[in-house]
Formats: C-alpha cells, sequence, structure tokens
C-alpha cells in the first residue's frame, strides 16, 4: 500500500506556498503522494487556495511523490479549461498527476450559490460525459463533440506527458453503487460513507464489498484499479487501519490532516513523522 498526504484546500491550507512547502517536507519524510481536495469555498472557512494553483508550485518544489486532487467536482469545471490544467500540471510535474473526479458534496453551498448545476441526476451526466471529452482532448488528436452538456471543436491540443493519458480516479459514496459502475472503467477509486460527515466512515469489510464489486464491472483484460481510502493515523507505528484496508484491497493510504482543532505546526509535526509503516 501507497500513502499519501490528504488537505483540504481551505483554511489553515488555503496557501499555495505553504502547501508546496508542505509537499516538499512529504516527499522528504517519505510520502508517496499528496492530494488536495477542491472546493471554491467551505463556509467559514476562509482563506481557500485553488487547487490547480497550488498543484502547479506543488510540482515545482517535489520531484517524486505523485499528486492532483481528491476529488475535483467536474460538473462545475469547464472541461477544455481543465484539460488545459490538467496538461500544464502533468508536464510541470513530469508526469506525476492523478485526477480524482467525483459529484462534489450534494449538501455543500458551493453549487447553487455560484450559479451551478444543482440536480445530482444532471450532475452525473455530465460527470459522464465530461470524463469521455476530457479522454478526448488528452489524446492530442481533434476532438469534434456536441453532447447535451459540452460542444467541443479542435483540431487538437498537446497531450499530457503520461501515456495512454491522465490516471483517473472517482470518488462515489457506498452504498450507491452507480459511482462504482463508473469507476470500474477508468483507472481508480476513492470510496467515502454517505455518512462521513457524522464521523462513520466505511469499515475494512465495506471496502472489501466495493472491491469486489467493481472487479465484477472492470473490462476483461483491464489493468488493476487503485482504491484509496482516507482516514488518519498518529504516526509509523500506528498501522492498525491502514493494513485492514490494505487486506481489504485498497492500494493507497489517504492521510486526512484537517484544519478544525489543528495547527500549521500540527500538520507539518504529522507529515515529518512519515506514513504509516508497510507489511
Amino acid at each position: 500500500m501507497q500513502s499519501a498526504i490528504y488537505l483540504p484546500n481551505f483554511d489553515l491550507f488555503g496557501d499555495a506556498r505553504l502547501l508546496a512547502e508542505f509537499a516538499a517536507e512529504a516527499e522528504e519524510a517519505g510520502w508517496d503522494g499528496f492530494f488536495l481536495w477542491d472546493h471554491l469555498e467551505w463556509p467559514g472557512s476562509e482563506p481557500a487556495v485553488d487547487p490547480w494553483v497550488a498543484l502547479a508550485a506543488i510540482a515545482m518544489t517535489t520531484s517524486r511523490i505523485r499528486l492532483g486532487t481528491m476529488v475535483t467536482p467536474l460538473p462545475r469545471r469547464d472541461i477544455v479549461k481543465l484539460a488545459r490544467e490538467t496538461v500544464s500540471v502533468d508536464h510541470l510535474s513530469n508526469g506525476r498527476l492523478i485526477l480524482g473526479v467525483g459529484l462534489g458534496w450534494q449538501t455543500l453551498p458551493e453549487w447553487g450559490s455560484f450559479g451551478h448545476q444543482t440536480d445530482a441526476k444532471t450532475r452525473g451526466e455530465m460527470l459522464d460525459e465530461g470524463l469521455e471529452v476530457l479522454a478526448a482532448l488528452w489524446s492530442g488528436g481533434p476532438v469534434e463533440h456536441k453532447g447535451p452538456h459540452y460542444w467541443v471543436s479542435t483540431e487538437g491540443m498537446a497531450p499530457p506527458v503520461q501515456e495512454p493519458r491522465i490516471p483517473v480516479w472517482v470518488g462515489g459514496t457506498w452504498p450507491s453503487r452507480k459511482p462504482f459502475r463508473r469507476a470500474a472503467r477508468w483507472d481508480g477509486m476513492m470510496p467515502i460513507s454517505k455518512t462521513v460527515m457524522e464521523g462513520v466512515d466505511l469499515t475494512a469489510a465495506e471496502v472489501a464489498e466495493i472491491a469486489a464489486f467493481s472487479r465484477e464491472h472492470r473490462s476483461d483484460g483491464a489493468e488493476p484499479m487503485d482504491i484509496a481510502k482516507g482516514g488518519m493515523t498518529t504516526g509509523p507505528d500506528d498501522v492498525g487501519e491502514p493494513h485492514a484496508f490494505a487486506a481489504a484491497g485498497a492500494t493507497w493510504w489517504l492521510e486526512s490532516i484537517i484544519p478544525w482543532g489543528n495547527s500549521r505546526d500540527g500538520a507539518l509535526a504529522r507529515i515529518r513523522k512519515g506514513p504509516p509503516a508497510s507489511d
């Protein structure tokens, strides 16, 4: 199992320079990745930083670790602009970007407050169509697409460093099945519980169930999927949860560091302790 730092893009961490410094510390401490939330705002938690600006800074202060968003709510992004942002960061990082996508958290006001689509079913349609358009734009070839949600006409854009494309991980809440059927068409997933905001997240047994469900819906001959599970540990010796989730099929542990009740020094201290020890 690989391990990454997983931070919000607001409040204590709403500063691109600070996030770039933290990412350099994470690389030095032996972490394998550094991922950011993607929110326009979180009520009461200013400042917020654009994750793509922060990822550009992170790419310049690191050379080894994977980096990306977990997750970008694709339906509120301009698809061509997102293609440019992802390819730019992929080149800047020499092919280390992973793009996490999803529908976004339904209860946050950042959808309706800024004129974005609020209907979850429509957002699901936009996510599926948008991913297909994004993959076409990453191909480097001509794209002619006129769909219900996206219109694109281009002779082609420069492709990313990674081949055949940038890896895509899909976020979803269990026990909903549709997000994980969607994830099975791409490269990985980040499952959470519908009750995670109430402090009740997935068990290892549920992650094993999700892994089995996704394998059933994976195309024959497709490469194994990454499964990223978020959580909190105190240091390298706090391995109970990470090992249990690894045994259930998870391939990444995302060490979540939240701003509430925390400090920058506290976050840095946890990063410097390093990831949970592998089996």
